[in-house]
């Protein structure tokens, strides 16, 4: 009974402080308020020992709201767009497989911990799927959970925080299909979207309510079906059902006994976001793209967070969208072969050394 009732009341707190910071966030007019509040006061909370817990699914259904809604933006004129940039998708995929095993090997020299757990650490995949690949080839799983997900905490304040600063707001070239609410339509483009995120959860594909909206909702949009908006309020409980499931990652024991690998993160992290800046401001001057869309189309964060940073900003949103799902099919598709014929490489240097024994 006790259990089932801690069970009902943990979540029920959560989404009770994730409200309560979302509101005091649009108060005082912090940017991405309704993610980057409740993702902070969630994570102070349980760093103070309190054991609040995001909904079950609440990850999910963010996921699948927020990639319906940026399916939107991929017009017929869009995708003709997207798709004349296809090779710089690719550079921009490889930069980031490049950055991260940089960033790795930068990580264990800091935190002097094993390339293994670094590198799987420090690759911007997500956390649960750098985790179980990371697990694979001898990672300590705690540690490349703990800072994927203090890596997306920090992209997430950072840069928001940053172009409000700048005051960097542009007029998004790309609009979604339709600004009205049509419910009924509305209705079935979700209904739609979840079917394809469960399916491609059924078959374990990382990230798969946002690429399964995106995987419907991408083709309606192009062939003009969709039909209907999906309203801000919507959005909002998205992002606070996101900042929910960010913030319960967090927890004062994982964090306080490895000081030294936090700090280590932390600065691989900035170290890693100032390149991704650099290169986005150097593809920027050959491109008409605007700078602030490529640093975040390059920033090493995930998919939701940073494309809806982008909607906030009217900033280039299917531009965003297309640079990170490339991004992350090539991580999770190349991270481990490629990982696993580096560590032959460097076995066969380590037995040539050696050389012959006598």
């Amino acid at each position: 009974m006790i259990a089932r009732l801690h069970a009902w009341i943990a979540p029920t707190g959560a989404l009770a402080v994730a409200v309560l910071a979302a509101l005091l966030s649009v108060a005082l007019h912090v940017p991405l308020p309704w993610m980057i509040g409740p993702m902070l006061a969630i994570a102070a909370v349980r760093m103070c020992g309190m054991h609040l817990t995001a909904p079950r699914g609440g990850r999910q259904a963010g996921q699948w709201i927020i990639g319906t809604a940026l399916g939107l933006y991929f017009t017929p004129q869009v995708l003709e767009r997207v798709s004349g940039i296809a090779w710089l998708l690719i550079v921009g995929a490889l930069f980031a497989v490049a950055l991260g095993y940089v960033c790795g090997y930068l990580l264990a020299a800091l935190a002097s911990t094993d390339r293994t757990t670094a590198i799987f650490a420090s690759v911007p995949g997500g956390a649960a799927e750098m985790s179980i690949l990371g697990e694979r080839y001898g990672a300590r799983v705690d540690q490349v959970a703990a800072a994927q997900s203090l890596r997306i905490l920090i992209v997430v304040v950072t840069i928001p925080s940053i172009y409000a600063a700048l005051r960097l707001h542009g007029t998004d070239p790309f609009p979604a299909a339709s600004g009205e609410v049509h419910w009924t339509r509305l209705a079935g483009l979700l209904a739609a979207t979840a079917l394809a995120g469960f399916v491609l959860q059924r078959f374990n594909i990382p990230n798969a309510f946002v690429l399964g909206a995106l995987a419907v909702a991408i083709p309606l949009t192009a062939w003009e079906v969709a039909g209907s908006a999906v309203p801000r309020w919507l959005i909002n409980i998205a992002q606070l059902l996101l900042g929910c499931a960010l913030g319960s990652r967090f927890n004062r024991s994982s964090l306080s006994r490895a000081p030294r690998f936090v700090a280590s993160v932390v600065a691989t992290v900035l170290v890693a976001m100032a390149f991704s800046a650099l290169f986005a401001l150097a593809i920027a001057t050959f491109t008409e793209l605007h700078r602030a869309t490529l640093v975040l189309a390059t920033a090493p964060g995930g998919i939701a967070e940073m494309a809806v940073t982008a909607q906030v900003l009217d900033l280039g949103v299917p531009i965003v969208t297309a640079f990170h799902v490339t991004r992350l099919i090539l991580l999770l598709t190349c991270t481990g072969p490629l990982f696993a014929w580096l560590r032959r490489r460097r076995s066969a240097r380590v037995e040539r050394s050696r050389g012959p024994v006598a």
